[in-house]
């Protein structure tokens, strides 16, 4: 890739990753429509590491805090509200580990194109206006539970389908479980930490033993790159949501649905 194809691609991720438009799904799309050379999993975990450092920074005091929490429930058995949603972000995570160890191949092989995209892009966007609009809503991110905690680690595991969006299905179902909007996009920040970093690690294994060669000036810039733009759209989505819902998100993915069916089927 040149400099240029990394800034584009950092920036889509880094934009997109915590929106419910799926980032993996944007990185995609510009070898499918603009005949780029897909950059591969490499570069995405890398752009995916710049986000997790964006959401770790700005949700530093709440991770400290549940992670001191959840310490203590261990080794104190001190349970609080903090250590409970740190054992249901754990939860919430395990059939993302699953699905994704058994799947991963499977879906990079056949699920990787415009098409799958396109399908999954409308549909999960019908799901997340429907869900915006019909749930209550009133829930607190301490409201949660364990069970309604596994549904959306279910929710998670399904968006290793690519234009899926993990953090749009996360929203989803968190909605359709009655959560609030801004606990709903929280929880769902909150996932994102142990998977991306548990794909990060599992990559990063996989390019210490490869013996192709790799650019790691691109890998490094698209991660600074990444977690600049991240960053910034946390931020912002939390006050989008507060004012405006789902509603601009949902009529992004049906465009862009309209526009992939448009370059599949003419």
């Amino acid at each position: 890739m040149d400099t240029f194809q990394v800034i584009i691609l950092a920036l889509i991720q880094g934009l997109t990753e915590f929106l419910p438009i799926s980032s993996s799904a944007h990185l995609i799309l510009p070898a499918q429509l603009l005949g780029w050379e897909d950059q591969g999993l490499s570069f995405d975990v890398a752009v995916n590491t710049g986000s997790l450092f964006a959401v770790v920074i700005y949700f530093r005091h709440e991770l400290w805090t549940m992670f001191n929490a959840w310490i203590a429930s261990i080794f104190k058995g001190q349970q609080s509200e903090d250590s409970k949603l740190a054992w249901w972000i754990i939860l919430a995570t395990l059939p993302a580990v699953f699905f994704g160890f058994l799947a991963k191949d499977f879906i990079a092989t056949h699920l990787r194109n415009a098409e799958v995209i396109a399908v999954t892009t409308v549909v999960f966007g019908l799901l997340l206006w429907w869900a915006d609009k019909m749930s209550r809503r009133d829930l607190t991110v301490y409201q949660t539970g364990w069970r309604k905690a596994l549904l959306i680690g279910f929710a998670q595991a399904l968006a290793l389908i690519p234009g899926t969006s993990r953090s749009g299905a996360t929203m989803t179902a968190a909605l359709m479980l009655g959560l609030s909007r801004d606990a709903a996009a929280r929880f769902s920040f909150l996932m994102s930490v142990p998977v991306s970093l548990g794909a990060a690690i599992l990559v990063g294994k996989d390019l210490a033993k490869s013996e192709l060669p790799i650019d790691y000036q691109a890998l490094i810039l698209g991660t600074l790159i990444s977690f600049v733009a991240a960053y910034a759209c946390i931020h912002y989505f939390l006050k989008i949501i507060s004012r405006m819902g789902m509603t601009p998100f949902v009529i992004y993915r049906l465009a862009l649905g309209a526009v992939l069916c448009g370059f599949i089927f003419f």
